[in-house]
Parts: structure tokens; C-alpha cells; sequence
């Protein structure tokens, strides 16, 4: 591939959607599930010793569905990567607290906080990228 044919993908439109796609695609999957099996999501919220798990349920749906359409859309996309940013290292200590565990779920655990802080770059680089592109 030549250079130029690879600045023109990376230039295009249907490339930094299917980009803000790929980020968000597993908040607007968790969310939409939460939403159709609420039950389900107030027993997870429950199981994470969050009280009371109704309102951890909604409150989790609507960051995550509101979070990822504003980047998805690219409207406000330092919001929706500020909440998805912030809920994501929020998780850190409430679920994936692998300093208080041992053996393989202690490095699972841990392999998972490592994960969310790369999605937590992702999230400051399409909030930085959005307002490079909003001032240029």
C-alpha cells in the first residue's frame, strides 16, 4: 500500500466511524443487554455489593448506551468518552480489585484492569481527536 492510499483511509469518514464504532461497541452491547434483561442487571449490580442494585442498573444503562451514542455520533464526544472514561476506571476497584485476590483469578482480574486502562487511552485519544477536528 502506498502512503497516500493509507492517509486516505485514515482520512475517511467511514473509517473514524467504524473507529468511534469499534470503542464503543462493547458499552452500547453491555447497555442494550442490561436494558432487555434489567433483571439480570439489577442481580449483577447486587452480586457487586451495589446498593440499591435498581438504581446501579439504570444509572450503568444510561452511561453506557448515553456515553457511547454521543461518540458514536461524534456529538459531545468529550462527554461520552468522559463518563465512559470515568465508569470504566470506576470499575477497577469495584470489580476487578485483583489486590485482594489470589492466583489465576488474581492475574485474570488483573489482565482485565490493565485492559480497561488502554480503553481508558482510547477514550482521552477519540476525546482529544474530536476536538483537534471541532478547532481545526
Amino acid at each position: 500500500m502506498t502512503p497516500a492510499l493509507i492517509s486516505g483511509i485514515l482520512r475517511s469518514p467511514v473509517t473514524a466511524f467504524v473507529a468511534r464504532l469499534l470503542l464503543v461497541f462493547m458499552f452500547l452491547g453491555s447497555g442494550i443487554d442490561k436494558l432487555l434483561n434489567f433483571t439480570g442487571a439489577q442481580a449483577e449490580m447486587a452480586h457487586f455489593g451495589l446498593n440499591p442494585p435498581w438504581l446501579f442498573a439504570v444509572l450503568t444503562i444510561v452511561t453506557q448506551l448515553t456515553g457511547g451514542a454521543l461518540i458514536l455520533i461524534n456529538r459531545a464526544t468529550w462527554l461520552g468518552a468522559g463518563v465512559l472514561g470515568v465508569f470504566t476506571l470506576l470499575t477497577i476497584p469495584i470489580v476487578h480489585h485483583f489486590w485482594t485476590m489470589e492466583g489465576d483469578m488474581a492475574q485474570i482480574e488483573f489482565f482485565f484492569a490493565i485492559e480497561h486502562l488502554s480503553v481508558i487511552g482510547g477514550m482521552l485519544l477519540v476525546a482529544i481527536l474530536a476536538e483537534r477536528a471541532r478547532t481545526a
